[in-house]
């Protein structure tokens, strides 16, 4: 009874996909799983109304898989048009990063102990010259001149940093 309609779903399916083997493959589906469905017991008052409903939500379902398929190429994509990371998650820019940190710990790590101290307690801890001082045993006078020699020292560092960039490239962004 089934094959009665073969040719009316290949012509059919044929029209919607537009691949004469990709409606025969359809029209297959649809058989097959009419086929289970009555092999299954289950009673089928219309078949061809069957047939045409299954070949209907096969030809939906392989329109949705090729639109998921469906991209373009990264390489077609203008760069332009491409997302980038942000700058400071660039490659070149985390490595350029982690060298002008590496650059700028060394410069303080070179400082004499007691200026090193003075330095990082006021301006990375953020405490006020006085209370430095006070933690220290020494004069808010004696403080300023380690935290004027700290900044010397970072800023030759920004300068060799600045030097090995061909400019000052450092103060960018």
């Amino acid at each position: 009874m089934l094959e009665r309609f073969y040719r009316e779903l290949l012509n059919f399916l044929h029209r919607q996909v537009n691949d004469r083997d990709t409606a025969a493959d359809l029209a297959q589906e649809s058989y097959a799983r009419v086929l289970a469905v009555q092999h299954a017991g289950r009673p089928v008052l219309d078949v061809r109304a069957l047939l045409y409903s299954t070949a209907r939500n096969l030809v939906t379902d392989q329109y949705r898989r090729a639109e998921v398929r469906r991209h373009e190429s990264l390489d077609a994509i203008d760069e332009p048009d491409q997302l980038l990371a942000p700058r400071h998650l660039q490659p070149d820019e985390a490595l350029g990063s982690r060298q002008a940190i590496a650059a700028y710990a060394h410069a303080i790590d070179n400082l004499p102990p007691r200026c090193r101290e003075a330095f990082v307690l006021h301006l990375i801890d953020g405490l006020p010259q006085a209370e430095v001082a006070q933690r220290m045993g020494i004069s808010v006078s004696m403080v300023e001149k380690h935290v004027v020699r700290g900044m010397l020292a970072c800023r030759q560092c920004e300068h060799d940093l600045g030097a090995g960039q061909g400019g000052d490239a450092r103060r960018e962004g």
